[in-house]
């Protein structure tokens, strides 16, 4: 009888003791969820604007080498024989989740959110010199332009869009946490994932030699993603400023500067600035034939 007691006793507490243990277990993974919600709370959805879609694509959050160097192809990171100054010193970037632009802003997104086309002007308009269309990229916008756009999208949608940082826009372009480490962005190839100024055939040949290209028509990188090398440069919300070597989490860029960050190259560029480690930098009251951008999306 006392031996049976005992042992119901044992049982008892053992069973206990499990169900404690596997309480804190359930205690710890909601803490984990609940603290890194932001690597969790992402996904891809297509949005649409007065008859206009648009994907936005899902990254998870990660922590990768941003930058590139030319230095050491052996011990150094992100080696590139064709890295300048300014992509140096390569450093340790860590990103929550967040969700970018499938293709930059087409012309018909621009036209449903702002009601107007940039084509009054002799020479700063969209037109067939450039590449005219629905599904051609937005250009002639300035940062000062795109704030403006952001600004009423968000109204429109209810939803928190803004520009990139640099560090999520180069994540992206590297292929975020699928990255195949491409020297362009979804290929070794430029050719491959890239309209740039070997291969931007100009639609009027009496003109001028390089036009933007409808987008998603060159395959896209690991994401997903189109045209992050080429076609456009695409406007970022950094000041322009040089890196940092220590390890940084979500950072965005220089508190104060002259110049907003470019990143990705064009059709008016070459391939070493189409490059996914490339910078580049514009005034904020400047488009041009060559800059537009892509979203983010926050919430």
């Amino acid at each position: 009888m006392i031996q049976n007691y005992f042992a119901t006793l044992r049982k008892e507490e053992k069973t206990k003791t499990m169900k404690k243990t596997i309480l804190l277990y359930l205690v710890v993974l909601l803490c984990l969820v609940a603290c890194n919600r932001a690597y969790f709370n992402v996904a891809t959805q297509t949005i649409t604007v007065k008859g206009v879609s648009f994907k936005m694509i899902a990254v998870a959050g990660g922590t990768f080498n941003m930058g590139a160097q030319s230095t050491s192809i052996i011990t150094g990171a992100n080696y590139d024989s064709d890295a300048r100054s300014s992509e140096s010193p390569v450093h340790q970037v860590t990103l929550s989740s967040y969700s970018i632009g499938e293709t930059e802003v087409t012309q018909a997104l621009w036209y449903a959110v702002m009601g107007y086309k940039p084509v009054s002007d002799t020479y700063y308009k969209w037109c067939t010199t450039y590449g005219v269309g629905d599904n051609y990229p937005a250009y002639f916008v300035s940062y000062d332009d795109i704030t403006v756009f952001i600004t009423k999208l968000n109204q429109l949608t209810g939803k928190t869009f803004r520009l990139p940082t640099e560090a999520e826009w180069e994540y992206a372009a590297r292929g975020g946490s699928k990255s195949k480490s491409y020297k362009y962005a979804g290929s070794n190839i430029i050719g491959d994932v890239a309209w740039y100024d070997d291969s931007s055939s100009p639609l009027d040949t009496s003109s001028y030699p390089y036009v933007a290209h409808t987008v998603k028509t060159k395959k896209s990188n690991e994401l997903g993603i189109y045209d992050m090398s080429g076609n456009l440069l695409e406007c970022c919300s950094d000041w322009y400023g040089s890196y940092n070597i220590t390890a940084q989490t979500n950072p965005t860029g220089a508190t104060t500067g002259y110049n907003r960050v470019y990143r990705g190259g064009s059709c008016v560029d070459s391939a070493d600035g189409c490059r996914v480690s490339y910078r580049n930098y514009c005034s904020p009251s400047i488009g041009t034939n060559g800059t537009g951008f892509r979203l983010v999306l926050v919430s």
